[in-house]
């Protein structure tokens, strides 16, 4: 039976799939798809065109949970595969990396100019550095895919995510 891991952007496609090939695991080799819906709310047109041939997994923010229990009619996301990021996929690498080495990633990226400036900007001044970074990654276009790669690429592979982890291991299944 095919899989099809279904996230809600396609930074997050890349992050799964970036870690994927750090792992040594060939998805399309495996019968793995992954899909980015364009936003949680389109959870449901998936489930629908997908049908019930296919085995869906995926992952989705901790906000978007009733929209996800809705679409796929379980309250147990976990038990049929879907995991839950806190509150995105981006916290949960800048967590895993501590934000000292996903300033080093903004550095590699010659980003860290920028960063700095953005956190000096009022709204920001005092904010928890966590918060910055989540902000930072989301306010230019094409940044977070950008970072997805590069923050997974930095990844600790003994300190992946939990449902990053949990999904691929489903996804291995």
């Amino acid at each position: 039976m095919k899989t099809v891991v279904l996230v809600e952007g396609e930074s997050d496609k890349c992050a799964v799939e970036t870690l994927a090939a750090r792992l040594g695991r060939d998805l399309a080799s495996d019968g793995v798809e992954v899909l980015a819906m364009g936003g949680a709310t389109n959870i449901g047109h998936f489930v629908r065109r997908l049908g019930t041939g296919v085995q869906l997994l995926g992952l989705y923010d901790a906000g978007e949970q009733h929209i996800f229990r809705r679409a796929l009619g379980e309250d147990d996301l976990e038990r049929i595969g879907f995991f839950e990021c806190d509150a995105d996929l981006e916290d949960e690498l800048i967590r895993a990396l501590g934000f000292e080495r996903v300033e080093a990633v903004i550095a590699s990226e010659g980003e860290l100019a920028s960063f700095r400036k953005m956190q000096q900007q009022p709204a920001h001044r005092g904010s928890p550095v966590e918060r910055q970074l989540r902000r930072f990654l989301g306010t230019h276009s094409g940044r977070k895919l950008q970072y997805a790669r590069a923050l997974v690429e930095a990844l600790d592979l003994d300190a992946v995510p939990r449902p990053l982890a949990q999904l691929l291991a489903g996804a291995a299944a």
